[in-house]
């Protein structure tokens, strides 16, 4: 266990998810007349879904608690297959990607602000509180 107890660590998780979205919605963008083109999306579902699948185990400090422990750190990008939003197969819909940006870019900038703000915590700790 680190000095903030993993919060740093999981942050960086989120901000590595968040950046894959990122990639997902901005080649759905770029692609948006692309004809045939299926829209990807990434979702925590289907992270959850994987590990549901293969297992989950735990670190235990101690013997009354759960024992699981989550494999993998990578989002679950996936294909919209079936889905058809124009008429030459493309399947994104540029409203729902710009407010998939939106929502994400959201969701990113507050983690950024939560691990400057766990740095700065850091930073007077080691100024010693000045």
């Amino acid at each position: 266990m680190g000095i903030f107890g993993g919060t740093i660590s999981n942050l960086e998780r989120g901000l590595a998810f968040s950046a894959t979205k990122h990639k997902a919605i901005a080649q759905n963008i770029a692609n948006v007349d692309t004809p045939n083109y299926k829209a990807k999306s990434v979702s925590f579902e289907e992270i959850f879904s994987e590990v549901k699948r293969n297992g989950i185990s735990a670190n235990r400090t101690e013997e009354k608690h759960f024992n699981f422990q989550m494999r993998g750190n990578s989002p679950g990008v996936f294909n919209y297959a079936n889905f058809r939003y124009s008429h030459n197969g493309n399947g994104v819909d540029m409203d729902k990607e710009q407010a998939n940006l939106a929502t994400n870019q959201i969701y990113y900038n507050a983690l950024v602000d939560r691990v400057s703000g766990k740095l700065n915590t850091l930073q007077t700790v080691i100024r010693g509180g000045s």
